[in-house]
């Protein structure tokens, strides 16, 4: 059998592919990035969407059509994506959705560290843990069964440690065929007007029962039988971490984390003299667990931050709390030297603006030497939050106020808070700065709608976002190189801070570490149109 070395993240890519998934979509968002970006480079068709909520939409609307789907993104994608995520627990799907959530312990690149466990417990939906990438394979034929047999979709909780490690996966022998696409009518069951949905409940509790009484039965969920003074519960890389940290201990081995297999896990506890439940994040097993009645241990809160690994899980068994070793200081991050965003943060600084900001590598415009960005919450949120403060401020404040946000984020969820921005326009006006190096950089140069690009870099449609202003009645739009024109950019920001209008500013300039690769798509891009040209114009 052939053997191959994996992240966990290319292993669920290939795990799609071995299993018939017809159609892969997400945003890009570390750490699951590279699943759609090895799914495409596989073969199978993927694409990005604008943000995790059309994501989910689309995916939905595969399952719908019977095909097989993958949604990815990251922890707070989910979040962006929860409003058809819980209603889709009620439509349910005929195919199968796999929505993976990676999550983020220790907040790696991320502005949090929600656990999206309780995702899976709010939403009523099964959700299933891979401990390494053999497991990421292994569950996800498991996840893509789960869907299919109760349609219903299905939570993939991966974690920054299992995406980006890589162990060895032996792959199936055959692959899964690809279900036919084909649609049934179904009113009472997806259209979700109160007299449908209350019934559409009560069918999702009692298929959560029946999952709820497989989870005692499944595989995945496994007793390891060793001393019995001490038995671990554990799920994902915690497992491997408390194997490692208590060898000779009894284990309870989860790989479906919601429902919990609650009979078994009673009856596990009651064959050791301590139980100790071993999870990174939120105490969300052993919460569960105790509210069952079931006599396990917690980690203590200071366990609670952070990722885990070998030596915190020995401190955990040893209930140790004193203080932890700090670890040591890393370089600070800093905006690339030859980044085009310099001279824009320059200009904010100088003019002592107050910058609502946005997610993106120009966040890194707060620190040092500029630290010219006041706010940072949530994509997109820069549009509102500047909006905020303009309305709220004295109107000598309020007239520095800038929101700053970059070209995916624009894309992704900025362009309802321009819609805000147009409809309620501040006394005193307002400045979007919207600072587009051509690509979305800090997850790696994935492509997005204001590209041109597709996910494998064909060409396609192009968004434009200084059209789509000027379309929604922005009063003044310009697009400028501050890069090429610094003493420019300080005089036009200067200007339109002091206009009592809407202003917004295309601040453009390719990012330096992307430039070479897009001027290459670009190049391909316009040799495959002439060349589709030329074909169109033979055959007339």
């Amino acid at each position: 059998m052939e053997r191959k070395l994996l992240s966990g993240d290319e292993a669920v890519a290939l795990a799609a592919l071995d299993a018939g998934v017809a159609l892969g979509t997400g945003y890009p968002g570390t750490p699951s990035t590279e699943i759609l970006e090895a799914f495409g480079d596989l073969g199978g068709h993927a694409r990005w969407a604008p943000n995790e909520k059309v994501a989910l939409e689309v995916g939905l609307g595969a399952a719908y059509g019977a095909a097989r789907a993958l949604v990815t993104m990251k922890h707070v994608g989910l979040n962006v994506a929860a409003d058809p995520l819980f209603t889709a627990a009620y439509t349910g799907v005929t195919g199968a959705l796999v929505v993976v959530s990676a999550d983020d312990p220790g907040m790696a690149s991320s502005q949090n560290e929600q656990d999206n466990r309780r995702y899976a417990i709010a939403a009523g939906l099964p959700m299933l843990e891979p401990a390494d990438a053999q497991e990421a394979y292994d569950l996800f034929f498991d996840a893509v069964e789960i869907s299919e047999r109760w349609k219903i979709p299905v939570l993939f909780r991966m974690t920054t440690r299992v995406c980006h490690s890589k162990s060895v996966v032996v792959p199936r022998a055959e692959r899964l065929a690809r279900r036919p696409a084909h649609f049934e009518r179904d009113i009472e069951g997806r259209v979700m007007v109160p007299a449908n949905a209350r019934p559409a409940h009560r069918r999702l509790r009692a298929k959560l029962a029946e999952i709820a009484a497989y989870a005692e039965e499944a595989p995945f969920n496994r007793a390891e039988e060793g001393d019995r003074r001490l038995g671990i519960v554990a799920s994902g890389v915690s497992y491997f971490h408390a194997a490692e940290a208590a060898p000779g201990a009894s284990f309870f081995k989860l790989g479906m984390v919601h429902p919990l297999p609650l009979e078994r896990l009673r009856a596990f506890a009651g064959t050791v003299e301590r139980c100790l439940v071993v999870e990174e994040g939120d105490p969300v097993i052993a919460d569960a667990l105790r509210a069952a009645g079931i006599a396990v241990e917690s980690k203590p809160e200071m366990y609670r931050f952070g990722e885990l690994d070998v030596a915190r899980v020995r401190r955990i068994v040893a209930n140790d709390t004193s203080p932890e070793p700090t670890p040591p200081r890393g370089k600070p991050p800093e905006l690339c030297p030859a980044c085009p965003y310099h001279a824009a943060y320059a200009a904010l600084k100088k003019l002592d603006c107050i910058v609502a900001g946005d997610i993106g590598c120009y966040t890194l415009g707060a620190l040092l030497p500029y630290q010219a960005m006041d706010t940072c919450v949530a994509m997109g949120a820069s549009l509102g939050v500047g909006l905020g403060l303009r309305h709220a401020l004295p109107p000598e404040q309020a007239r520095r106020v800038v929101s700053v946000i970059g070209d995916s984020t624009f894309v992704h969820s900025g362009i309802t808070g321009l819609a805000e921005a147009v409809y309620n326009p501040p006394a005193t006006g307002h400045v979007v700065l919207v600072l587009d190096n051509g690509t979305t950089a800090m997850t790696g140069q994935q492509e997005h709608p204001g590209t041109g690009r597709t996910l494998e870099h064909a060409p396609t449609t192009k968004l434009s976002i200084e059209g789509l202003a000027r379309a929604m009645g922005v009063p003044s739009v310009i697009v400028f190189d501050a890069f090429a024109d610094p003493a420019g950019f300080e005089r036009l920001l200067a200007e339109r801070l002091a206009a009592p209008e809407l202003s917004l500013i295309v601040a453009r300039r390719p990012c330096i570490l992307a430039a070479a690769d897009i001027r290459n798509w670009e190049k391909l891009g316009a040799e495959r149109r002439a060349a589709e040209a030329c074909r169109a114009q033979s055959e007339e």
